[in-house]
């Protein structure tokens, strides 16, 4: 982010700051993300605070979506896999 002319914003009644959409962009920030606010002498650091759960259902949704996919696909998937391991790693199940 560096090089980048300061931009400004203003705060408003509630504490409310609007971090402008380059800086958003440039900063891989998200609606919804959580960020940590770092005071330092009369100044603020906003950096995000990817949080490692969050991150992996937002990157699953994507990733779903963008294969057309349902939960339920996803979830048939899994079972499938885990029968085909179980399978290899143990042979057939006699019943």
């Amino acid at each position: 982010m560096q090089g980048i002319k300061p931009l400004t914003t203003e705060i408003k009644a509630r504490g409310q700051l609007t971090i402008p959409k380059k800086i958003r962009v440039m900063g891989h920030l998200e609606e919804g993300q959580v960020v940590s606010i770092i005071p330092i002498g009369d100044s603020v650091i906003i950096t995000p605070k990817r949080l490692a759960l969050d991150e992996a259902r937002r990157e699953i949704r994507r990733i779903l979506k963008a294969g057309g996919l349902t939960e339920q696909d996803l979830l048939k998937g899994l079972r499938e896999e885990r029968e085909g391991l179980s399978q290899e790693t143990y042979g057939k199940k006699s019943r």
